[in-house]
């Protein structure tokens, strides 16, 4: 893996032009590169406890993580995103272990399934049912230690 600097904030702490950064680059691959139109912009980012994870290149934001807890106490990991140009580095995987640190147990997330063995790489386990959302396989996962 590759060396970054991970920056963490909470949504108020995140200037405009990060702000602009991280939501430009989920709508670059969720929406646009995965042909998902949905409402990205969900109300969870401005969440008290809510954190963003980022990486930077250059000044622009080349991959990212929501953190957020949920109604039952779990952290939830989401809205991890590397921008294309920036693949492969590992940078995707030093925000999940940065998540995982700032969280602790349990967490959970909803994986798109072909990405079922990378998360399961950070001691991430299916926990339910697979179900499709905008034509793309997702599964539920948890991690408990």
């Amino acid at each position: 893996m590759t060396s970054a600097q991970i920056h963490v904030a909470a949504f108020a702490e995140l200037t405009p032009a990060v702000l602009h950064g991280i939501l430009r680059l989920r709508q670059e691959v969720f929406v646009v590169e995965q042909a998902c139109p949905y409402r990205d912009i969900d109300g969870r980012d401005a969440e008290p406890e809510a954190r963003h994870l980022w990486i930077e290149h250059e000044g622009s934001v080349v991959s990212a993580l929501r953190l957020l807890r949920d109604a039952d106490g779990a952290h939830r990991i989401g809205r991890v995103v590397t921008d294309p140009r920036h693949r492969g580095r590992g940078l995707a995987g030093l925000l999940v272990d940065r998540g995982i640190a700032l969280a602790g147990p349990p967490i959970v997330l909803s994986a798109q399934a072909h990405l079922q063995r990378w998360y399961e790489r950070y001691d991430f386990s299916v926990c339910g049912e697979t179900w499709v959302e905008d034509g793309i396989t997702h599964v539920p996962m948890r991690r408990d230690s």
